[in-house]
């Protein structure tokens, strides 16, 4: 397959990284996130193609973003993301404005801006990262859930719409996964590793490479006919327990 120009939010650290690591073997990757010293590091460390320091929650980043990296967008990967763990009777406004901000409204204006290009060429691949939590909900993380959920129903809503123009849409919701999140102090209060293992039916995290292989797949022409889909990547979290 050709090399293709991909563009993953998020992707200074977590499955973002990972991804970024991965994909760059064969493909022209750039990253972002929100320190720029490093991301400046990564880039020269892991031989990604460019980056763009950007605050997503911050007035026209998504436009900025676009502008700055000066380049043809084939694959967007929405890979950014907040999450907060609280009561809904404890989340400040705050916490909402920027959940809706990075988790649904970001995605959106990206590929807004990143689909034109994939129309011309008529060829393009759309990857959102959702998250289990909205496909089943989880409790004291409304926010996450809610935009989450949102992702499921822009992605199907876009792949029928952008079909005719050989462009798929496509989102992975993984469980937990072993990343950052994990460590956690706030989350540690509330649940330890042991007890969230007992809670996953393989008793074991999605590592982030699974994500990144998923990536891969969705990307080539293997996967030209999946779009549309919903795939949880979750060790069996989503059955039950």
């Amino acid at each position: 397959m050709n090399r293709k120009n991909i563009l993953i939010t998020g992707s200074s650290k977590g499955i973002g990284l990972e991804t970024a690591k991965y994909l760059s073997k064969s493909h022209n990757v750039y990253i972002t996130g929100r320190d720029e010293n490093i991301l400046a590091k990564l880039t020269n460390e892991n031989n990604f193609k460019g980056f763009y320091a950007v605050d997503l929650c911050s007035n026209d980043a998504p436009k900025n973003l676009i502008e700055n990296l000066n380049t043809n967008i084939d694959v967007l990967i929405n890979n950014a993301g907040v999450y907060f763990y609280n009561s809904i009777d404890k989340m400040t406004q705050d916490e909402i404005i920027n959940s809706i901000k990075l988790n649904t409204l970001a995605p959106y204006e990206l590929i807004k801006l990143t689909v034109p290009y994939m129309k011309e060429q008529q060829w393009g691949r759309i990857i959102n990262i959702g998250s289990i939590s909205g496909v089943m909900g989880e409790a004291n993380a409304s926010t996450y859930s809610m935009t989450k959920a949102s992702l499921i129903g822009l992605t199907k809503s876009l792949a029928l719409e952008l079909a005719q123009n050989n462009i798929t849409v496509n989102i992975i919701n993984p469980g937990w996964v072993d990343t950052e999140l994990i460590n956690n102090e706030n989350l540690d209060k509330d649940f330890s590793k042991s007890e969230i293992i007992e809670t996953i039916p393989q008793r074991r995290f999605v590592t982030p490479l699974e994500i990144a292989k998923t990536c891969e797949f969705l990307i080539s022409d293997n996967a030209k006919s999946i779009t549309g889909q919903s795939i949880n990547i979750c060790a069996g979290l989503s059955l039950g327990f």
